[in-house]
């Protein structure tokens, strides 16, 4: 599917293992649309708030935060979703 949630998951998990080797990444599936991310059991992003999808720098940025003991906030910023024309 072009605009699966897939190529979407495995390109932010590559870029958190490439950062932070030594993390965890578990992948949920639902059938809701929806493309979340947890941290420590926090919901950091939803699709579903936010109508696309994170970006590295921002994920990256809030697993440092977890890291360094900080406290989280949830992403607002998003990339937009697939579309074809």
């Amino acid at each position: 599917e072009p605009c699966g949630f897939e190529a979407t998951y495995q390109e932010l998990a590559s870029a958190v293992k490439e950062e932070y080797p030594d993390i965890e990444i578990e992948p949920r599936l639902g059938g809701t649309g929806a493309f979340e991310i947890e941290i420590n059991g926090q919901l950091v992003f939803s699709k579903l708030e936010n109508g696309g999808f994170p970006y590295e720098k921002d994920l990256i940025e809030a697993i440092r935060r977890a890291r360094n003991g900080e406290p989280l906030e949830k992403i607002t910023n998003s990339r937009p979703p697939c579309v074809i024309l």
